[in-house]
């Protein structure tokens, strides 16, 4: 399964990249002919030991060096619009799998967050880089690197062994290199990762970090996982930069090398002096892409790792397929068989769920820690897809909606309520950049928070951060309502709404789902208080996952106050507390 996911996310990524398959063979064009102009050097050095100096002619010397004036500045002309052309596969690329890779890590993050959705964006970032580096074009550059070779073995065979031989060896270099820094380099990363994950944490509970005087126990945690990072980036750096050394030493010592055996050749008679020259500079052509893709190796294995967690994560999260689109659905949830087993888990939280809400009624979903509540929340609003069972909205299973649609349609409110960077205004109307303000407060005044925000420094253009700055709890949570009303929602799920609440935010939430009633729409209300269920129709009692009773509010308490006396007379511990 494992596999398949991996070669789904794979074939992707290739379709995405298929798409400058004819930038590419542009780009390998035009290195065909910078690399044939490359030739330019050796050929003029060439000529000028063994013919302008020989003939002592000024005319040839002018006319040689305005030949090779005309072909560098052509051959600079060529590479910089290859370099331009893959800054544009680099750009197409990223752009063409943004939206895609965004909507897969949130997805993932928002059911089963791993690895691959928290990396997923900086995955695209490193392929994207490798594509407009100089590293990747060391690659277009390196099939001429034969023919290179074979130029020198024109001039003379021994020069032609030396050349390659060291390039044999400068190949060796390379194969060490992957083999040897791999592990270094996973490991710099995944230490990286968790240094950045202890800090994340600690800023975004910096509230209570502070509050209980954990600074120095917080510091203490991510300096221990800092300090691995960092060893494990020198570790990674020191492998990697010594094969680069070596890598560079050796061969400017092959150059010098070369123009020993050369001048010994010269003597002998066997070379002329500019082959001598030009045979030097051929070889230093011929292994600079060895040489540079040796030294950018780091930026291949991160953009390879990259690619492979990319591709699991793309295929773990295929695409949403299009949905016919529905009519506007009535308030009526049916919940039918339900059975759902959390991400990454095996055993279900939820078994055999029924219950039935028709429009105009608030059901109340009540039961100790772990019943079950949040997870009913979860599949209502589609987070958590069901294992087993249909959840229905005016009789078409969740999953025949598209997901985006199905957020207008179902408001939900979950037990921690989080604010984004922005204005009240922008938090209310869910980031749109282009909102509606009349929208924005219908819905504060349905989620009887108006007045509140009026009284705020700037209103509904009050600027509020992540962590929610000055905003007590329950203002957040009274945002976090109109936020989950702003779309006119059929039905509203509300995850312990009342947590944060004072008695004036409690009242004002038992008013917004008086208005939604009568508006004829549903509310759900997973709660533990019993301020919370004041405003219920119908109840529903969860215990270990099942279903304990389900009916009007006063049967099911009145069925509960019963088994409670029933408990306390015979002293039954197995009964309903």
């Amino acid at each position: 399964m494992i596999n398949h996911r991996l070669e789904a996310g794979k074939d992707e990524l290739r379709a995405a990249r298929r798409e400058s398959r004819g930038l590419f063979w542009a780009v390998a064009l035009f290195s065909l002919m910078v690399n044939l102009l490359m030739l330019t050097g050796p050929l003029y050095m060439l000529q000028v030991y063994d013919r302008v100096l020989g003939s002592r002619s000024f005319e040839t010397l002018i006319g040689l060096t305005l030949i090779v004036a005309f072909l560098y500045g052509m051959m600079g002309l060529l590479d910089f619009s290859r370099a331009r052309i893959m800054a544009r596969v680099g750009s197409r690329f990223q752009a063409r799998l943004d939206r895609r890779v965004f909507d897969a890590v949130i997805r993932k993050s928002a059911v089963a967050p791993d690895e691959t959705s928290t990396t997923g964006l900086r995955d695209l970032e490193s392929i994207q880089r490798l594509l407009i580096s100089p590293a990747l074009m060391s690659l277009f550059d390196m099939p001429w690197t034969p023919f290179f070779l074979a130029g020198i073995m024109l001039f003379h065979p021994w020069l032609g062994y030396l050349a390659i031989g060291g390039g044999l060896f400068l190949i060796a270099l390379a194969i060490l290199n992957q083999t040897t820094t791999r592990l270094p380099i996973a490991k710099a990363n995944m230490a990286v990762v968790q240094s950045e994950k202890i800090s994340g944490q600690l800023v975004n509970e910096a509230e209570m970090v502070q509050a209980m005087g954990m600074r120095e126990a917080g510091f203490r945690r991510w300096e221990a996982a800092r300090n691995d990072s960092l060893s494990q980036s020198l570790a990674a750096s020191d492998a990697g930069g010594m094969y680069g050394t070596l890598t560079k030493t050796f061969r400017l010592f092959l150059q010098s090398a070369m123009l020993g055996l050369g001048a010994y050749l010269v003597l002998q008679g066997e070379l002329s002096p500019g082959a001598m020259i030009a045979g030097s500079i051929l070889m230093g052509r011929a292994l600079a892409p060895i040489e540079q893709a040796i030294g950018q190796w780091p930026m291949f294995q991160r953009a390879k790792k990259g690619w492979d967690s990319l591709a699991m994560l793309l295929g773990s999260v295929p695409v949403e397929p299009a949905r016919t689109a529905l009519p506007a659905p009535q308030a009526k949830l049916e919940v039918q068989q339900l059975t759902v087993v959390p991400p990454g888990q095996n055993q279900a939280t939820l078994r055999m769920v029924n219950c039935v809400v028709q429009p105009g009624q608030a059901l109340g979903v009540i039961g100790t820690s772990g019943a079950g509540k949040s997870t009913l929340a979860r599949a209502i609003t589609g987070l958590w897809r069901p294992a087993g069972g249909k959840i229905r909205l005016d009789g078409a299973a969740l999953d025949q909606y598209d997901p985006s649609v199905l957020g207008q349609l179902i408001g939900y409110l979950p037990q921690r309520v989080e604010l984004f960077d922005g204005t009240i205004a922008e938090n209310i109307a869910r980031l749109d950049p282009n909102p509606d303000a009349e929208k924005i407060v219908a819905a504060a005044r349905k989620a009887d928070a108006h007045d509140m925000i009026l009284k705020m420094p700037d209103g509904y253009d009050t600027r509020v951060s992540a962590s929610g700055g000055r905003l007590s709890g329950g203002q957040i949570q009274r945002i976090g309502l109109a936020r989950a009303m702003y779309s006119d929602p059929v039905i509203l799920v509300l995850d312990e709404p009342n947590s944060n609440l004072d008695n004036e935010g409690s009242m004002a939430l038992n008013t917004a789902i008086r208005a939604m009633k009568e508006a004829g729409k549903s509310v759900l209300i997973m709660a533990h208080r019993p301020a919370a269920i004041q405003e219920c129709d119908l109840l529903l009692m969860l215990e270990g996952g099942n279903v304990r009773a389900f009916g009007p509010k006063d049967e099911v308490l009145k069925k509960m106050v019963q088994n409670h006396q029933t408990i306390a007379r015979d002293g039954n511990p197995g009964g309903m507390r």
